[in-house]
């Protein structure tokens, strides 16, 4: 692999992983503006872990008394008083439907799913529905979340392993519409991440030692920290740009985006 690809890919992933845009969305678009090769397993595997750290890292705090909480509501037996256990069993509910319906409908999301034309009318069409949550945000915070709001999120999260449909995206406009403030919303979603991300990248990790491909470990390296230093300040920033304002310029992004993509699958360019 070339550094050049395996820097830029290293780009599009850290950048794109949580912000509401979709990463499969620009990925799939490497193949049609470039003649590289696949880049292989072990390199995906490299840049989705990098990017994971990056969101445990920045949110180690949160983690570390979520998990405390957990432990808590074991000893105790009771989730009363105790809001960081119950957000911790909460996050846990959330990640079943995205789990089970990873598993039934692998083979579809895979293969059929991941086409040109459909990634980009779920870029267009989520994007529109993220607008429509994002023009009345609610003002309920990440410490006011209740189960009727974690179930909600995590049922939409499922609606992301659409190719295009971006599970940041979904899962934040799901928690807008529940009455979640754009930066509640968005942290929980990036706590969901984590878990999703640890499951997606156990299975990744099993999938690249089954099939005995060679590492590329230079190009896994230097991606992996391109990966993880540009995730971390996609997050910082993100963070810091919709608690000041709305979400309208990644809504507008997506919809370019879609339009470019459903180009390439009607072979207008």
């Amino acid at each position: 692999m070339e550094l050049t690809q395996a820097l830029l890919l290293a780009l599009i992933q850290g950048i794109t992983e949580f912000l509401p845009i979709s990463s499969t969305a620009h990925l799939i678009l490497v193949p049609f503006i470039t003649d590289w090769p696949d880049q292989g397993l072990a390199y995906d595997v490299a840049l989705n872990t990098a990017t994971w750290l990056a969101v445990v890292i920045y949110f180690r705090r949160d983690i570390l008394d979520i998990c405390k909480g957990f432990f808590r509501s074991l000893a105790e037996r009771k989730l009363e008083g105790n809001h960081n256990g119950a957000l911790a069993w909460m996050t846990l509910a959330a990640t079943i439907p995205v789990g089970l319906g990873g598993v039934l409908a692998h083979d579809l999301v895979a293969g059929p799913l991941r086409s040109l034309e459909i990634i980009g009318w779920s870029s267009i069409v989520w994007g529109l529905v993220l607008w429509a949550a994002d023009r009345r945000p609610g003002k309920k915070e990440i410490e006011r979340i209740g189960w009727k709001e974690a179930v909600f999120v995590g049922l939409a999260q499922a609606v992301a392993l659409i190719p295009g449909t971006s599970r940041s995206g979904i899962t934040m406009t799901a928690g807008l519409f529940a009455g979640l403030s754009r930066t509640a919303a968005a942290r929980f979603s990036f706590l969901l991440a984590i878990i999703v991300g640890a499951l997606a990248g156990g299975k990744e990790g099993i999938d690249m030692v089954m099939a005995g491909e060679a590492t590329p470990w230079a190009a896994v390296f230097v991606g992996g920290a391109v990966a993880f230093v540009s995730a971390y300040l996609a997050i910082h920033y993100f963070l810091k740009l919709i608690s000041k304002s709305s979400m309208v310029s990644f809504v507008v992004y997506r919809v370019l985006l879609g339009a470019v993509l459903l180009a390439f699958a009607y072979n207008f360019l």
